[in-house]
């Protein structure tokens, strides 16, 4: 068996949970709040830091790590976190180097430029209570010791500086002197030497290797997306220093990318462009429908030269300006492609002409909304500029290249890519060498667009993989759009499986309510109630202990002489073996009202617009200080040399700054951005509940079609779908309800139970976690009440229960909160139960509980 990656070793860590999964406070407070942590990047964060701490085999001095990971993943994201958390432990000085000079512009507007948009660090950096500053040097000498100093360069100007002597330029003093995290971008450039043996590049790697062992506690921190693991000397290279793997294929199947669709066409070139147009602005107006900001980018890519992109920009803004409604209905008449047709019939029901749409998009590509970026000069001048196509204030619609706009290029509103020629390389048999760049670009724009919607936990997700009909499911595919050549769509299909952007097993499956449920007068005309979520309403919080921060006194431990060191303890007396001689309660209220205000000026969670946040009914910091509900009813426990703290006022700022941090960390962990509504409102369950078409991987044993059981529920009226693609434990919970039937049928007029593939959702009272419950199970009673039983029901394997068990205790609380009220519709009487979740392994229990809840 081959020796493992430092990465497999970690996996089998991570697996068994000896690794924790836990991001410093340093890296959560300091970073952008607007990048929530992915759970990659948290394991990302959690395996340097466990390497960084721990000793493990071949663990060599000075460290050295790789980070392989997909583009488009946020790897300058984990490089801002990495730097936060190393200053955090002692380190002031990075050196941040690439290949590529527009890289480097890109990376100081990402960590220095506190206004743009892809602005990294939080607008207040602030580290064991003193604010810090990042700051761009050209060395490390006379630096401030205070702030995070990151030298920026490129490989080619740091081997350069450091082979000639030039004033105010590195040297290989500066890597002895101090001790530096080196941060390499693009890292498989560093590797020539070793990949090839190549003496053009010898110099450069050798170079890095140079610096980074002058000192041991130098640190060398790699980032690529397309790390070589073929080459015998890079995996005996990289074999201890690859701490996570995480590649496209992981990403894509992760649902963190757009899914790539290819748009084959027998259109001439300018009609194909046409269409490109008009299926651009189709997503900007899907994406305003649903209140979206979003201004969608097209990439025109043409062939070789920059002549030809010239010609093809002047070709376009010809057509733009020439541009009648004719031309969109001529566009309309000859495509066949779905898609297509699916925008027209959009355009059609909200209003929208040929000729109201050739208007709009001779205004939105006009040509002071269109950007060639082909020569150097263009690349550097308007480098920003491509970077921040997302900015409200960035007008950009069209770009016009001929190379790809590869490493570097950060863009997330990317949608669709012409292809502005029609022949292809002769790959004998092989991809040719320009499909493999053209599937690189592809896999470049398919970063995902963020976008929230409500009952969709994730912005940063595909959130219709599920419901491919879906209306919106457009804003989460990037179209590339191309001639149909067979032998080239082929060709390509191949270079985007083996990137990891497509997948081949990919299957797609029809889920369809029965044509006999759908002439139903419960189809036509029946409710179901449904909850809402909204921001967390906070005007009941009046004091700490309201937001879940608990009573307790915090223990301070006074060290000798007038140095501090603190610690958390959950009760006073937990197992301590000092006698009372050495211990003092003080409430905070009695505490100097200077230290307290200076020990709050210190920590940035306590402003008063903050607190303002989670306590409305708060008027002033002074309260917050003195009041029984605040600090003032809590109390801090000194124990060691008690006699002297009276003019200790160093060990009561350290006590009450750690008793502040103590309160941060519980609010944080109690407060939420939203609740679920108490409030359930009725809807049509002919408008929720709909055929769809739901993609899987072949892989994936929900995908399999199980012809068996769709025979067995093609005859039960009851059951409302055509099948199920779920879970054995799904369609164990239907079979044990067929065998229930002849009970329930004795009872009940009318009993459906409709499967929930992402039809509706229902909101954690608490917190407004989204639930989608597997099932909703209607029973009508018979008689003349006209009372119906709308159940939620969620089956669930014993190794996800305790993982999910905030589920079962909703649905229980749904219970509760229903068990004495019905909701009303007309002459009809509803009532909502959450029953406990079933398990195919305990039948018995289900059983009793929907008993119970129906009694």
């Amino acid at each position: 068996m081959p020796e493992q990656f430092l990465y497999e070793q970690l996996n089998t860590l991570s697996q068994w949970g000896s690794i924790k999964k836990e991001v410093p406070d340093a890296i959560v407070r300091n970073l952008n709040p607007g990048y929530e942590l992915r759970p990659y990047q948290v394991e990302a964060f959690a395996r340097f830091i466990y390497c960084y701490k721990n000793d493990y085999p071949g663990k060599t001095y000075p460290l050295h790590f790789l980070f392989n990971m997909a583009t488009g993943s946020g790897k300058t994201l984990i490089m801002a976190g990495l730097i936060l958390y190393l200053y955090e432990q002692g380190y002031r000085n990075f050196l941040f180097f690439v290949n590529s000079t527009n890289i480097i512009e890109k990376t100081k507007d990402n960590f220095l430029n506190p206004v743009s948009i892809k602005y990294l660090f939080n607008q207040g950096i602030h580290i064991n209570n003193r604010r810090v500053r990042v700051l761009p040097v050209e060395n490390f000498e006379a630096v401030n010791p205070g702030n995070i100093n990151i030298c920026f360069t490129t490989i080619q100007k740091l081997h350069s500086d450091l082979t000639s002597e030039k004033e105010n330029a590195l040297t290989f003093e500066d890597f002895r002197k101090h001790k530096v995290v080196l941060i390499a971008d693009e890292a498989h450039h560093m590797n020539v030497k070793t990949k090839a043996q190549s003496k053009l590049f010898e110099s450069w790697e050798n170079t890095v290797e140079r610096i980074f062992m002058q000192n041991e506690d130098n640190l060398l921190l790699e980032f690529t997306a397309t790390h070589d693991y073929a080459t015998p000397a890079m995996v005996e290279k990289y074999r201890n220093k690859v701490i996570i793997r995480y590649d496209l294929v992981n990403f894509r199947n992760d649902r963190f990318s757009k899914d790539v669709v290819i748009v084959q066409s027998d259109l001439d070139q300018q009609e194909r462009i046409l269409q490109a147009l008009i299926l651009s602005q189709y997503k900007q107006e899907v994406a305003a429908k649903y209140r979206i900001n979003l201004k969608p980018v097209i990439l025109f890519k043409a062939q070789r030269t920059i002549e030809q992109s010239k010609q093809l920009k002047a070709e376009f803004h010809k057509l733009i300006d020439e541009l009648k409604g004719r031309h969109i209905a001529g566009i309309r008449n000859k495509s066949n492609i779905p898609l297509v047709q699916r925008a027209f019939r959009f355009f059609a029901k909200n209003g929208i002409s040929d000729d109201q749409l050739a208007e709009r998009l001779k205004h939105e590509f006009r040509s002071d909304f269109c950007l060639s970026v082909n020569e150097e000069s263009e690349k550097e001048r308007y480098q920003i500029l491509v970077n921040t196509l997302e900015d409200k204030n960035n007008r950009i619609r069209a770009i016009f290249a001929v190379q790809k706009l590869n490493e570097g290029w950060d863009v997330l509103n990317l949608f669709d890519i012409v292809r502005c020629y029609e022949t292809r390389d002769s790959g004998k048999g092989k991809i040719g060498a320009t499909t493999f760049s053209e599937a690189q670009l592809i896999g470049r724009g398919a970063r995902y667009f963020p976008f929230v919607l409500p009952g969709y936990n994730d912005r940063f997700r595909r959130k219709f993989d599920g419901d491919l009909n879906h209306e919106l499911r457009v804003l989460e595919e990037l179209h590339y759009h191309s001639i149909n050549d067979s032998r080239y769509i082929a060709e390509i299909r191949k270079a985007l499986i083996e990137q990891g952007m497509m997948d081949e097993r990919e299957v797609a499956r029809e889920l369809k309510l029965k044509d006999s449920f759908k002439k139903t007068p419960f189809y036509k005309y029946g409710i179901i109630w449904l909850n809402d979520r909204r921001p967390k309403d906070y005007r009941r919080i009046r004091s700490l202990a309201d937001l879940g921060v608990k009573k307790r006194n915090y223990i301070h431990f006074i060290t000798t002489g007038h140095g501090s060191a603190t610690a958390v303890l959950e009760k006073a007396n937990n197992g301590l073996t000092a006698n009372d001689e050495t211990r003092l309660d003080v409430k905070v209220r009695d505490i100097e009202r200077n230290i307290v205000q200076s020990a709050i000026a210190r920590n940035p969670f306590f402003t008063f617009a903050n607190l303002k946040r989670y306590f409305p009914h708060l008027d002033s910091i002074q309260t917050f200080i003195s009041s029984e509900d605040y600090l003032g009813g809590l109390e801090i426990t000194f124990q060691g040399n008690v006699r002297e703290l009276d003019d200790n006022h160093t060990e009561k700022l350290a006590a009450v700054s750690g008793l502040l941090a103590q309160i941060e960390s519980e609010i944080c962990a109690n407060a939420t951005e939203y609740e679920g509504t108490r409030d359930f409102k009725e809807d049509w369950i002919h408008k929720i509940f709909k055929d769809k078409i739901l993609k899987f991987d072949a892989q994936n044993p929900r995908a399999s079609d199980d012809a068996q059981f769709e025979h067995f529920v093609s005859n039960k009226d009851w059951f409302a779908f055509n099948t199920i693609y779920g879970t054995s434990e799904e369609k164990a919970f239907v079979r044990m309800l067929d065998r229930q039937m002849h009970k329930l049928q004795a009872r009940y007029d009318e009993i459906y139970l409709l499967r929930n593939e992402g039809h509706f959702a229902v909101y954690n009272f608490s917190d407004g976690r989204t639930f989608r419950p597997d099932f909703v199970l209607f029973l009508r009673e018979k008689g003349g009440e006209l009372l119906t039983y709308q159940l939620f029901i969620e089956p669930k394997g014993k190794h996800l229960k305790e993982h999910d068990r905030w589920k079962e205790d909703f649905l229980k609380e749904i219970t509760n909160e229903f068990s004495g009220k019905l909701l009303r519709f007309g002459d009809k009487k509803y009532r909502l139960i959450g029953v406990p979740f079933y398990n195919n392994e305990d039948e018995n229990r289900f059983r009793a509980s929907l008993e119970f809840a129906l009694s």
